[in-house]
């Protein structure tokens, strides 16, 4: 999932404690689910933290933090049906896009839509001819226990992201 160039301006304070633009940049490549745009490692967020979000390794979600990433889908794009221990906001920046659910349930959403997608098992599409671009903010969350029932996460990835 490419994504168009993104500018990333982050602030922070000085030694005065008076808030400052600490970056301003271009961010780098994309990996396979788009550009991370910032992450943490915990949650609550420590604002003093020097690290740049940016830089630290996590996969799709990071556990106890958060991931933000920004990827573009493809026209034909159709993820594997898949689940992650985390409460996510997608928000759809441009485009078209499809979701599906495991029951079968399936909806549209177009420019400016958002979702708050609550640990469920998901597919995400664009049987469009256009390119999307959306923005996903994912929170470490506990896995999902319906009854006595615990809905465990799912690998995103296809064989050919292996």
């Amino acid at each position: 999932m490419p994504a168009p160039d993104i500018r990333r301006v982050v602030t922070g304070h000085n030694s005065e404690g008076l808030a400052v633009i600490a970056s301003d940049r271009l961010l780098d490549e994309p990996s396979k689910f788009g550009r991370v745009i910032w992450t943490t490692d915990t949650s609550p967020v420590d604002n003093t933290d020097p690290t740049d979000g940016a830089e630290r390794k996590v996969g799709v979600t990071a556990k106890g933090g958060t991931v933000f990433r920004i990827g573009e889908l493809e026209p034909g794009h159709r993820s594997p049906m898949h689940r992650t221990n985390s409460m996510d906001y997608a928000i759809v920046l441009g485009g078209e896009l499809g979701l599906e659910l495991d029951s079968g349930e399936q909806t549209r959403l177009k420019t400016g839509d958002v979702v708050v997608q609550r640990g469920t098992n998901h597919i995400w599409f664009n049987d469009t001819d256009q390119p999307v671009v959306v923005a996903w903010i994912l929170i470490d969350a506990e896995p999902v226990k319906i009854g006595d029932r615990v809905l465990e996460p799912t690998p995103l990835h296809r064989p050919s992201d292996s």
